[in-house]
């Protein structure tokens, strides 16, 4: 039997930084505000990076970081919510971009939990014998979505790109988990981005009630369905959401010994960025180590939701 598993990640963020105070000369609010309602200080703006241009760094450093080169990839998976061109879709432009030879390569928009379904279907892919190393991605521009007069939003929002080299093991070295997805759909306009020139709008007080009474019970059958204990999670990523959200999610976990990413702190919202974003960051700095099983789980637009528990590269 074969399966799959993570053998390096990388990620990139672009240099601009916007910090509260910058956001309290555009809006009506201030650090103290937006620290005590999404835990956030500063996030990233790209100004002359596009989506595929930041896509490409983090792959780049991704496949730098495994060892292998670009034409040993044979698929490519990239979750973005933001888009512009419709055709070729990213991953094929980040595939010749990377010099990647005749690829399977799509795109899957599943807004902030678009990196565990991309996860998720490369692995399956790598089972089912349709691959054998892919490269999968969250990239996200959220700030062409942003209305800059709307400190509800704005605040909260940042841009970015996290990757990961995926590859065939044999069955005992299985280092991705079965995936726990699904969706509220009845629940969808609670975030939308809508229209030709699209504008992110969400009703935060139903996201909030929704991530912090249904995830918790999901991300435990996560474990449950990988055959491990939370109480054994060596790291908890979740999706980079909101600070009091994801702090609520790991209390109600029972992941005593767990590293928990808030990464939200200084990067934002990255929507499917950011969960690579942020485990690549914790991978980097030494928290986490090779082996360790770390819990993702993402959530958002959709309402929809995706989880695994990974093994570290």
């Amino acid at each position: 039997m074969t399966a799959s598993r993570i053998v390096a990640l990388g990620h990139y963020q672009p240099p601009k930084v916007l910090t509260n105070d910058d956001l309290a000369k555009l809006v009506d609010t201030d650090d103290e505000w937006i620290r005590s309602r999404v835990g956030i200080r500063t996030r990233h703006i790209a100004v002359d990076e596009t989506l595929v241009d930041l896509a490409t760094e983090a792959a780049q450093k991704a496949l730098a970081h495994s060892g292998r080169h670009a034409q040993e990839i044979d698929l490519v998976v990239v979750a973005t919510c933001t888009a512009i061109e419709r055709s070729p879709n990213t991953a094929a432009a980040v595939a010749a971009r990377l010099g990647v030879p005749s690829p399977a390569a799509y795109d899957i928009n599943t807004v902030c939990s678009g990196f565990s379904y991309a996860l998720a279907t490369a692995d399956h892919a790598i089972r089912a014998g349709a691959a054998t190393r892919a490269l999968v991605i969250g990239a996200e521009r959220m700030s062409d979505t942003i209305d800059w007069t709307d400190r509800s939003t704005c605040v909260i929002f940042g841009d970015g790109a996290g990757a990961a080299v995926v590859e065939a093991v044999p069955d005992e070295q299985a280092g991705i988990g079965p995936v726990v997805w699904g969706s509220e759909p009845e629940k969808g306009d609670a975030v939308v981005i809508t229209g030709w020139d699209p504008t992110i709008s969400q009703v935060g007080q139903t996201v909030f009630r929704w991530a912090t009474t249904k995830i918790a019970p999901l991300a435990r059958e996560t474990c449950f369905k990988a055959g491990i204990d939370p109480a054994d999670l060596k790291g908890f990523v979740a999706h980079q959401a909101n600070l009091r959200i994801i702090d609520a999610i790991a209390n109600k976990l029972g992941a005593p010994n767990a590293v928990i990413a808030r990464d939200v702190i200084e990067s934002g919202n990255t929507s499917a960025a950011s969960i690579p974003l942020a485990l690549s960051k914790l991978v980097e700095r030494g928290e986490l180590s090779s082996g360790d099983p770390v819990l993702l789980f993402g959530f958002g637009g959709g309402l929809a939701y995706a989880g695994q528990v990974i093994r570290c590269p």
